[in-house]
């Protein structure tokens, strides 16, 4: 059974990579179009070939979102400059109840995408929608809005780093599938360069993404698993971002003019290719506070786009807008579940001897780490879960104020999921340095690095349940979906506690 990563290698050896990888410098669109097809892709029929989503949902709102592109992988695309797109939100999936609908210029300065930001809907309702254009129609979508007052129980869930060249969205397909309330996408939604199966493909083989048009073509080719496409019909999706959806480690507030240029097309591609509530395609306001009723908060932070570089004295990874704007949330919390929407680890994770093993994550921002989760301890914030993607892996930890101080009090805990499909450590490297990691960090509770998945969160107002969700083989679009451990932690109690049940399953570090 061969997947993509595996075909691309395979071409890379015979020589044959540029008529492989759908991206390739000097494809027409047809050639592009046959080369993904021959890595298991396929679109939905066109004009609404990427699909259909909706976001950020609000009690009385959600967005909905489409992008009309009837060649994907084309260059530009055989549209008028202007097209008119209906749209219907409807309480039946045949869309005969309808409740809301009307009309939106779909124009070629945003690439034909359409963000719909529907309002009047009743609070903690299910809905459906659909689009129309050119005389067709769209598939239909399934929605919900948030809702108000108490709340029982949400179940919703969390995706991470889904590298197309490195295997099928089996576990996209599992989110699908799922009984879910919403989606929190952590970031690396694409990957801007060639990397296949650790070679970087560039230049005549593979070019890294430099232009609008190029993170266009990115984005349609990823939105070209018909199981990313399929979870975004089912849930709406609260999302952040990472580097790559722009470049690896990039500081956003950094870079000379080829970059900014740079930067500025892949914002605007991520904004035309997901249902995001902003008013600005060039410069998305990422972090935003959201209630699901009385039962949690969702503080969702945008750790790119205002950073500093890294491993500054007084550097910063939220930006000062940022920073004020959460200390004063914290200081404000209500008495609910806290969850920080998180795309990078914020727990220490220091090498043995001194130092760490990535500074791009929090442990490049050591003096803003220490005043906010200085200010979570003085103001007696409780119930905090930071919920984090990027590592690739799976990582459990206690979060301290100090993480070199073991007497410095746990005030919550930090769920790193696995990742979709991106490529984690070798089984060996886990093996050999999970025990080393969990030495050096104290605070280390959890640790696998050698399965693909998402994890999967319920929530009820006296525990928070945290299932590893893992798919069994990343080459296999179909590939079955189980669970690997469950976590949780219990209201007014700070730290997480591994369900006996599930405790003996397979993982490379799990402290004693």
């Amino acid at each position: 059974m061969l997947n993509r990563r595996d075909l691309l290698r395979a071409a890379a050896a015979a020589g044959a990579l540029g008529t492989v990888w759908p991206l390739s410098a000097g494809l027409s669109p047809a050639q592009a179009h046959a080369a993904a097809l021959d890595l298991g892709a396929s679109w939905d029929a066109a004009p609404f070939t990427l699909g259909v989503g909706s976001g950020d949902p609000l009690p009385d709102s959600v967005v909905l979102w489409t992008r009309l592109a009837p060649e994907p992988l084309a260059f530009e695309q055989p549209l008028p400059e202007i097209v008119e797109v209906e749209w219907t939100v409807a309480l039946d999936r045949t869309m005969r109840s309808r409740v809301a609908s009307g009309t939106i210029a779909a124009s070629n300065l945003l690439g034909h995408s359409v963000h719909v930001p529907v309002h009047g809907l009743r609070a903690g309702r299910t809905y459906y929608y659909q689009f129309s254009a050119l005389g067709k129609r769209s598939r239909v979508g399934r929605t919900r809005t948030a809702p108000v007052g108490p709340v029982s129980k949400v179940r919703f869930a969390t995706a991470n780093c889904q590298a197309f060249h490195d295997g099928f969205y089996a576990a996209h397909r599992g989110i699908a599938q799922e009984n879910l309330d919403f989606v929190v996408h952590l970031g690396d939604y694409i990957y801007e360069h060639g990397q296949v199966g650790g070679a970087h493909v560039r230049d005549h083989e593979g070019p890294a993404a430099l232009s609008l048009a190029d993170y266009r073509r990115r984005h349609a080719l990823y939105k070209g698993d018909p199981s990313l496409r399929d979870a975004h019909a089912a849930h709406p999706f609260y999302l952040t971002w990472d580097d790559h959806e722009v470049v690896n480690d990039y500081s956003g507030t950094e870079g000379a003019a080829p970059f900014v240029k740079r930067r500025a097309a892949a914002y605007q591609a991520w904004y035309e290719h997901l249902p995001i509530r902003s008013g600005s395609a060039l410069e998305p306001r990422i972090h935003r506070r959201r209630e699901w009723g009385s039962l949690l908060d969702l503080t969702v932070l945008d750790l790119r786009q205002h950073r500093s570089a890294q491993n500054l004295a007084n550097g910063t990874i939220l930006g000062a807008e940022q920073k004020k704007w959460l200390l004063d949330g914290i200081s404000g919390a209500r008495e609910a579940w806290q969850v920080w929407i998180n795309s990078i680890m914020l727990s220490q994770l220091a090498r043995p001897g001194g130092g760490y093993y990535f500074t791009d994550q929090w442990d490049g921002y050591l003096s803003e780490r220490r005043e906010v989760l200085g200010h979570v301890a003085t103001t007696g914030l409780e119930d905090l879960v930071v919920l984090t993607g990027d590592w690739h892996s799976a990582f459990v930890d206690d979060i301290r104020p100090d993480f070199d101080d073991l007497s410095s009090p746990v005030i919550g805990t930090e769920f790193t999921a696995h990742s979709i499909t991106s490529s984690a450590y070798s089984p060996e490297w886990n093996a050999a340095n999970g025990p080393v990691m969990g030495a050096a960090n104290p605070h280390l509770k959890y640790f696998e690095g050698n399965r693909y998945g998402y994890d999967v969160y319920e929530v009820t107002p006296r525990r928070f349940t945290t299932h590893m969700r893992v798919i069994g083989d990343r080459r296999d679009a179909a590939s079955p979906v189980t669970t690997l451990t469950t976590f949780h932690v219990d209201r007014g109690k700070a730290g997480s506690f591994e369900d006996p049940a599930t405790a003996g399953s397979p993982a490379q570090y799990r402290r004693p």
